[in-house]
């Protein structure tokens, strides 16, 4: 069957896409919205409620579409042991930034404005914690299927993880030779559980 076309939402969500990569958050105009999407300036208010409203779905899309490749990576190959499944996780969330880097930046450049602007906060807040969720979820199922009670409280962990994967992503866009990479983190992080351990 072909495919249906798309609605002028989603035009809109693709060019705001296509703007915050090639323009950033700060400079995008409504304008530059319209041109990229091929609709008309009615279309944003209609659709999003204005520009600020579409461009923070837009970054709020991009945190989804990395999330869902986090879960991929860790239940797309089938069973594996708890730190094949952390080396998975890590893999997806570090190892990709080169690939990634636009949709990346477009997530960084959110950050700033979301401070002063109320609806992108929101957005972004509401990303971070369906990233948690499925985070939390990922690790139940990983249990789940391994067996084994979670060896601490879920949503705490997810949180660090997300931490130690935004905090590299800033490292890597300012110093990508400085940066380690997934095996390194989950190999440090392994020899930091029996020293805080004992």
């Amino acid at each position: 069957m072909p495919r249906p076309e798309p609605t002028y939402r989603d035009r809109l969500l693709a060019g705001a896409l296509t703007c915050l990569r090639e323009k950033g958050y700060a400079r995008t105009t409504a304008r530059d919205l319209v041109a990229a999407s091929g609709t008309n300036l009615a279309s944003i208010g209609y659709h999003f409620g204005g520009k600020d409203a579409l461009l923070a779905e837009a970054i709020a899309q991009c945190f989804e579409s990395w999330t869902e490749r986090v879960e991929q990576a860790v239940f797309g190959t089938g069973l594996a042991t708890p730190r094949e499944m952390v080396e998975r996780a890590m893999a997806a969330l570090v190892d990709v930034f080169e690939e990634m880097r636009p949709l990346l930046v477009v997530c960084v450049e959110g950050f700033a404005p979301a401070m002063r602007e109320t609806v992108l906060r929101e957005k972004m807040a509401a990303s971070y914690a369906r990233a948690r969720r499925a985070g939390v979820g990922m690790i139940e199922r990983a249990c789940a299927e391994l067996g084994i009670e979670p060896p601490f409280d879920p949503v705490v962990l997810v949180s660090v993880l997300i931490a130690i994967s935004d905090g590299l992503l800033l490292q890597w866009l300012l110093d990508p030779a400085a940066t380690p990479d997934s095996r390194q983190v989950v190999d440090a992080l392994a020899a930091l559980a029996p020293l805080i351990a004992a």
